[in-house]
């Protein structure tokens, strides 16, 4: 069997994780018998330098061809934010990329390695029952794509920023939310701001619907501020969460500060289109690209996420998702995840030499 997989390294950091995701795919084709066809494409800062934009029509095709799309991270230096070939990169690359494929829902995963719990900045005893966290954000609706408008009115600066959803886009990530929890803990935690906006209230309404096609799944509504609240004072009490465009990005974030790196944090992004993006949630961090110490296990974890929801090769993803586990019950670590680079039992690795240890684990 043969998958199509839309290759898209990007900038920084990006160049060099990449390869140890296709070194794993590589391994789960010769393991599994699989083949998987990959197309390299440019994007970002990348493309910038040969096509003079950031996401060229040649890209674009490449990826409305593949069945998934493996990304790595665009961005540049800040001090150079202002220049041609960074200025809206983020923008006109990842952002239009998500918009051509209609990605509405987008899936980010927080948990804690038990190898790796003293990385955690809570208290033990907050963490001690494990944590693993899956945050669904929708992406297509909420204030990001509403009206935004700043004027002048007599003499006073005014600006306006409009939240929009319909039915249509909640439903749609709600089914997805509750139909991954059905195999998992079978409970959703629904946030909004129901006793605020008329939005968060649509939002209720809908999720409450759609709730009740998934009888085994136990529903409950917790308010934003609360959730934040909650996900650093008792984050074990989540499994899943379901959630809209601004606060999942918010939440996402926060979350992402439990389990002690980004380099641990991989993402996926679906839609109608059916192709999925798979992506870590850090950035191109240019200030230790080409440095060998960058962590590749969120990139490396979204290969697995890929052949979980893309391909449906749920015993391939575990196989990846294993082989990491092991790899840092072994000792292994990247430079941002060592607790203590001179303890006997970690062994502190580059880049590279980490995506090979995750592969001989395979």
């Amino acid at each position: 069997m043969t998958f199509q997989v839309a290759v898209l390294a990007g900038d920084g950091i990006g160049q060099e994780v990449m390869p140890q995701a296709l070194k794993i795919l590589d391994k789960i084709s010769h393991k599994f018998q699989y083949h998987f066809e990959l197309t390299h494409a440019l994007i970002g800062g990348a493309a910038f330098d040969q096509f003079g934009i950031h996401f060229p029509d040649e890209t674009k095709n490449i990826c409305n061809n593949a069945e998934a799309i493996l990304f790595g991270s665009v961005g540049g230096p800040i001090k150079d934010s202002h220049l041609p070939k960074w200025k809206d990169c983020e923008k006109n690359s990842i952002l239009a990329l998500r918009k051509n494929c209609r990605l509405n829902i987008n899936i980010r995963l927080a948990k804690i390695y038990p190898a790796l719990s003293a990385l955690c900045p809570l208290k033990e005893k907050l963490v001690q029952s494990g944590l693993d966290i899956i945050i669904f954000r929708e992406l297509i609706g909420d204030i990001y794509f509403g009206e935004h408008k700043q004027w002048t009115e007599n003499n006073l600066r005014y600006a306006r920023d409009i939240a929009d959803y319909n039915e249509s886009q909640i439903s749609s990530i709600a089914h997805f939310a509750f139909m991954l929890a059905n195999h998992r803990k079978k409970r959703v935690i629904s946030v909004d701001k129901a006793n605020v906006l008329d939005t968060s209230k649509l939002w209720r309404e809908v999720v409450t619907e759609v709730s009740k096609h998934y009888q085994e799944v136990t529903l409950e509504h917790m308010l934003v501020d609360n959730c934040a609240m909650q996900l650093f004072i008792n984050p074990s009490q989540f499994d899943v969460i379901l959630t809209s465009n601004l606060f999942g990005d918010i939440l996402s974030d926060a979350a992402a500060a439990l389990p002690g790196s980004l380099g641990l944090m991989p993402s996926a992004s679906l839609g109608q289109s059916g192709i999925g993006l798979y992506e870590p949630s850090g950035g191109s961090a240019p200030d230790i690209a080409g440095l060998d110490i960058a962590n590749p296990i969120a990139q490396i974890l979204s290969v697995a996420l890929m052949l979980r929801y893309s391909f449906k090769l749920e015993t391939e993803a575990q196989a990846i998702e294993n082989a990491v586990q092991k790899a840092l019950h072994e000792g292994y670590r990247t430079k941002d995840i060592a607790i203590n680079e001179n303890a006997s039992l970690e062994k502190v690795v580059g880049t590279s030499e980490m995506g090979d240890v995750i592969a001989s684990f395979i």
